[in-house]
Parts: C-alpha cells; sequence; structure tokens
C-alpha cells in the first residue's frame, strides 16, 4: 500500500483572503493487478481540487484496467470536487481505463444525485468494494 497525502497548493496572494486554507486531503493508493483503489477521505472542495486532480491523474497513469475511488471516508464535496471527478472520468475513458465511485457518504451521494452526476459517473453504493465491482 502507497499512502499520499496531499494538500492543495499555495493559493495566489490576490486571492488568499477570499479562500480559506485547504484541509488535508488523505489519497492511499491500493494498487493490484488490474486495478487500483484510492481511498479518498476530508473534503472535496474548492481548496482541495488542485492537489486531489495531481494525485488522480497520477493514479491514472499507474493504474490497470480499472480505478476504484473509495469515497467513504469522504465528508463533503463542493461543486470543484465533483468536477475533478468528472474531468478524472474522461481523462481515464480517454485512456480506456474504467472509473469507478465506490461508497460515497450522504452528503456526497446527494450532491450526485442533485446535479445528476450520478448518473454520468459509475456509482456503487456498497463499502464492500470488490464484492459488487468485481472484474
Amino acid at each position: 500500500m502507497t499512502t499520499l497525502t496531499a494538500t492543495a497548493p499555495a493559493i495566489a496572494s490576490a486571492t488568499a483572503g477570499l479562500v480559506r486554507a485547504p484541509d488535508e486531503v488523505r489519497m492511499p493508493a491500493h494498487r493490484r493487478p488490474g486495478h487500483t483503489i484510492v481511498a479518498l477521505s476530508g473534503v472535496l472542495d474548492v481548496a482541495a481540487a488542485p492537489a486531489l486532480r495531481e494525485h488522480l491523474i497520477g493514479a491514472l497513469r499507474h493504474s490497470g484496467r480499472l480505478l476504484i475511488l473509495d469515497l467513504r471516508e469522504v465528508a463533503s464535496a463542493d461543486a470543484a470536487g465533483l468536477a475533478v471527478l468528472v474531468g478524472i472520468q474522461r481523462r481515464a475513458a480517454g485512456l480506456g481505463i474504467t472509473l469507478r465511485l465506490a461508497a460515497p457518504g450522504p452528503q456526497v451521494a446527494a450532491q450526485l444525485r442533485l446535479t445528476a452526476l450520478g448518473r454520468a459517473l459509475t456509482v456503487h453504493s456498497t463499502p464492500d468494494i470488490h464484492a459488487e465491482i468485481a472484474v
């Protein structure tokens, strides 16, 4: 298991007063033959989005045909965090990699429903990732 902890890069001084400092977002990656599971935790928001995007792009480079994002420890996600997930899904599709979201908590699941992204992204509600997402 590889554990990477990242924080969003510093925000330009012109906007520093407008955006709060990012919370730490933990993103451990578990690589298996043919797939990678990235367990996200924390808040996926505008402050965390740049670091999240870079980490997930890196995960795509090292993933097999399937990248699973385990969302069970994600407390909340705003539009910027959800935009990163959509962008990563598009990149993954372009590389022939399937992206699946697993076990979103109530707030994230509600956001996915409200924005209709639950139809654009493949979302599995079970916390038992391997049982439901067998390839």
